[in-house]
């Protein structure tokens, strides 16, 4: 399957999907080396963000899963609405990096969690950036990351 095919794919996809949820979203995708990043427009999206972006994470395991086979081990897919994923994404890597440093100051390890694998890879490449060093603690798919200076 083509890159075009699988932007086509993606925009009738989840556009029908919000359209039969009653929030008919326009989606845009941007495509960035291996990830495509698909931003839902229009009203009624923040249907998606209510409960602190529960639905919008449903949504994405939707996509994830039904996208899956075309995407392959080395594509993934992010959707966004109104750019809260966008932000949120940017405060945890704002917090990883200040987590970094009192770490690194302080001596002490600092923890920040419960995450899931997408907010856990965040959080890790921002220590890396400070030079500090993190590690995935605890069971199933949400874990805690403990950061320690290296």
């Amino acid at each position: 399957m083509t890159t075009t095919d699988i932007r086509e794919g993606l925009v009738t996809f989840l556009e029908e999907l919000t359209g039969a949820m009653g929030v008919p979203l326009k989606a845009v995708v941007h495509e960035s080396g291996d990830v495509y990043r698909i931003d839902l427009e229009g009203d009624g999206g923040e249907l998606l963000l209510s409960q602190r972006g529960e639905p919008l994470k449903a949504l994405q395991h939707i996509v994830s899963t039904a996208f899956r086979r075309q995407l392959g081990e080395d594509r993934r897919v992010l959707v966004d609405c109104q750019h809260f994923r966008r932000d949120k994404d940017s405060e945890l890597h704002q917090m990883a990096k200040f987590l970094a440093d009192k770490a690194v100051r302080t001596g002490a390890p600092q923890e920040i969690g419960p995450l899931n694998a997408y907010e856990r890879r965040i959080v890790h490449l921002a220590v890396a950036e400070e030079g500090a060093s993190s590690e995935s603690v605890g069971d199933a798919a949400v874990k805690t990351v403990i950061i320690s200076p290296k």
